[in-house]
C-alpha cells in the first residue's frame, strides 16, 4: 500500500540525491533531511503535504479562518493565492518563530503575465523571438513577486484545450 508519507520520503530523498548529483546542494543535505524527518511527528509530516488557497481563490473558498493556528501547529506547508509582503511575512514569521520545527512556508501564485508589471501572454512573448526580452520580462516578474514573498510561480504556461468548461480557454 502506498502512503503519502512514503511518497514524501521518496520525493525528499530523490530531491536530495538529484541536488547532490548536480552540485546544487552541499553533501550534508541528505543527513539534514533524515534528521528533520526523524524529529517530525506524523501530524507534522501530513502538515507539510497540506496546501490551502488562502487569497483570491480560483474556485470555492476553503471556509477556514484558522490559518495562523495551523501554521503554528505545523499543520500546513504551503499556500496558493496569498500575496503581499505583509501577509506572507506575517505567516512566515509565525512559522519560523512559533512552530516547533521552524520549517518555512512556501507561497505560490500564478505569475503568468507578470506580477505588478503586466506583460503580453507567453505565446505573444514567444512570437517576438526576442529571447533577451522574454528573459527580462520573466526576471522582472520574478523580482516583483519575490519582494512580496512569492517564491513559487506558475509561469510560463500553456493551455491545452481538453474540456470547454476549463476557465482558460
Amino acid at each position: 500500500m502506498f502512503s503519502p508519507f512514503l511518497g514524501l520520503l521518496t520525493v525528499l530523498s530523490a530531491s536530495a540525491l538529484c541536488f547532490a548529483q548536480n552540485g546544487i546542494a552541499d553533501p550534508e543535505l541528505g543527513r539534514r533531511v533524515d534528521t528533520l524527518l526523524k524529529q517530525m511527528t506524523l501530524q507534522e509530516k501530513v502538515g507539510q503535504l497540506v496546501q490551502y488557497s488562502a487569497g483570491v481563490a480560483t474556485g470555492p473558498g476553503t471556509g477556514r479562518a484558522d490559518y495562523r493556528e495551523m501554521v503554528q501547529n505545523g499543520a500546513v506547508g504551503s499556500f496558493l493565492n496569498l500575496s503581499g509582503a505583509a501577509k506572507t511575512n506575517a505567516l512566515q514569521r509565525l512559522a519560523m518563530e512559533s512552530s516547533r520545527l521552524k520549517i518555512p512556508l512556501l507561497f505560490g501564485l500564478d505569475v503568468i503575465h507578470g506580477y505588478h508589471t503586466i506583460f503580453p501572454v507567453p505565446l505573444g512573448m514567444a512570437s517576438t523571438w526576442d529571447v533577451e526580452l522574454i528573459e527580462q520580462a520573466a526576471r522582472t516578474a520574478a523580482q516583483e513577486a519575490s519582494v512580496e514573498g512569492i517564491r513559487w510561480t506558475f509561469s510560463p504556461m500553456v493551455d491545452i484545450a481538453r474540456d470547454a468548461r476549463w476557465g482558460r480557454m
